[in-house]
């Protein structure tokens, strides 16, 4: 039963980042302390990490087949990253599995936030690498890396704008490029977390299967509700208020 509870929430992970992109696997921590039922925060947080990393290479071969990777940007931007996420997921890893979740559920208002506001599209679709400053994108790789490696997320939502920013790519080459990292930072995370014994193997397979039928549903319902998305935005924002509410509300009263 926790694993077919695994795979429903791995798929519900999977449909929102079909859909919505950035900020989707923000809800794969919480599904899997309070629905799947995994009592240890830094195991959720490892197993999550995994998953993430496994469905952004999924991910990442549709967008390398439609040429929206710019791999020498992406592949510098993750570089920097990785050491962040390493960095990052020690400290994780050294904090109390309580205030761990507290933290996420601030982190969680944060995002919600930032999925109500309106996207910037703007980007310079004629870029070259070596436009680009590196001091630049190395270091915003390594900050972003830092907060995805703390809180064993993807960290889309910060390493689009972040990509958008530093090297000036459009929104579609960000989205692209950013799975390079995404996948980075959560394998960097998951070993860090696996050196420990914070990883549940079964239950991360189960969820990366149900992730990809998610996000393949998903990409199906984007580009049908595409007219619809800045609702769908709005929907989505309010349950991962509602979920952070929720996190907050469990760990007044004691934890999960």
């Amino acid at each position: 039963m926790q694993f077919l509870i695994g795979a429903a929430a791995g798929a519900i992970v999977g449909l929102a980042l079909g859909v919505v992109g950035g900020g989707g696997s923000i809800l794969a921590v919480p599904l899997i302390v309070y629905a799947v039922g995994v009592n240890d925060p830094h195991l959720a947080v490892g197993t999550s990490a995994l998953a993430v990393s496994a469905n952004a290479v999924a991910g990442l071969v549709s967008h390398a087949r439609a040429g929206t990777v710019r791999w020498r940007i992406a592949g510098l931007f993750a570089a920097a990253g990785a050491v962040g996420a390493w960095m990052g997921s020690l400290a994780g890893k050294a904090l109390a599995g309580p205030k761990l979740l507290a933290c996420f559920a601030a982190l969680m208002l944060v995002v919600g936030v930032l999925m109500l506001r309106d996207r910037r599209t703007r980007g310079d679709a004629l870029a070259e690498p070596g436009q680009v400053s590196t001091p630049k994108l190395l270091g915003v790789g390594a900050l972003t890396g830092t907060v995805s490696g703390f809180f064993g997320i993807g960290g889309g939502f910060l390493i689009v704008p972040g990509l958008m920013y530093a090297a000036h790519l459009t929104i579609l080459e960000a989205v692209g490029s950013a799975l390079v990292a995404v996948a980075a930072f959560g394998l960097t995370t998951a070993v860090n977390y696996a050196r420990s014994g914070w990883i549940d193997w079964p239950l991360a397979a189960v969820f990366v299967g149900g992730g990809i039928l998610g996000g393949v549903a998903g990409a199906h319902l984007a580009q049908r509700l595409s007219a619809r998305r800045r609702a769908l935005h709005r929907l989505y924002a309010s349950a991962v208020f509602l979920a952070a509410l929720y996190m907050i509300y469990r760990s007044v009263r004691g934890g999960p």
